[in-house]
């Protein structure tokens, strides 16, 4: 019988000039995939190419974390654009921070939508339309990492994308497999034990226990822990070591 396997991510370069955002060189020395920001809700260049240098060194894979343009919201505030210029704007961060990967002996091996973009793309029709062709636009060979059951994800699929599903070990979820909103009660953990024990679940067992205490399948190709949230670089490592415990080994979804 194979060794179970996860890839294990976190979204990277949020910090903007001398404002930091979370320990990346901490954390790249523990996740396989780096969600790096691409400069529309976080990130600015020389930041930016300097956690793409910390990737390559620590040979983590680097992913475009494209959003809405929404540097004072984060990213987390919906943007009604029009399916054009969304594509657009998606099409501009990949070729951005490939650029920018590529400078310091990287490239850009995946994309993972941030924020609400991420959110409302797993269930509104043309906004996910436009990602999944900008994403095609670029480089059809480019996973694209979603929600699982989310509309993107199947339009990913009929576009030929490779399409990798998500479980996210510090939000809470609703029974109906999507994220609590941001603000809710239970969103957002931040109790490590609990973090772990969710985490080994969604991976050995295809599980997660919603806020309204449903038992929600999952199957996933990749657990998100985010940078942002107080004890990242601890939740990381010990959600590490629990998988380790549970004998399942890290290892980024590329080959």
């Amino acid at each position: 019988m194979a060794t179970p396997r996860t890839d294990l991510n976190a979204d990277l370069g949020e910090g903007y000039g001398v404002w930091r955002l979370g320990d990346d060189e901490a954390l790249l020395s523990v996740v396989t995939s780096a969600n790096v920001a691409c400069g529309f809700h976080a990130g600015d260049p020389a930041g930016l190419r300097r956690t793409c240098a910390a990737a390559v060194a620590a040979g983590v894979r680097i992913g475009a974390q494209v959003s809405y343009p929404d540097r004072v919201g984060f990213g987390r505030r919906f943007v009604d654009a029009a399916p054009d210029d969304l594509a657009a704007d998606v099409i501009y961060q990949i070729g951005a921070l490939d650029g920018i990967a590529r400078s310091v002996g990287g490239r850009v091996d995946y994309v993972k939508p941030h924020g609400a973009l991420y959110n409302t793309i797993v269930h509104k029709e043309d906004q996910a339309r436009a990602v999944v062709a900008a994403v095609a636009a670029v480089d059809a060979t480019l996973p694209l990492v979603t929600l699982p059951g989310s509309v993107a994800a199947r339009f990913a699929r009929e576009a030929g994308l490779r399409v990798i599903a998500e479980g996210f070990a510090d939000r809470g979820y609703r029974s109906d497999g999507s994220l609590a909103p941001r603000g809710t009660e239970g969103a957002v953990l931040t109790d490590t034990a609990e973090i772990c024990s969710r985490t080994v679940r969604m991976v050995t067992a295809c599980e997660v226990v919603a806020v309204d205490g449903t038992v929600v399948s999952v199957d996933v190709d990749s657990i998100c822990l985010h940078g942002d949230t107080p004890g990242a670089i601890e939740h990381a490592r010990a959600v590490a070591s629990a998988l380790a415990d549970a004998g399942v080994r890290l290892r980024s979804f590329l080959p």
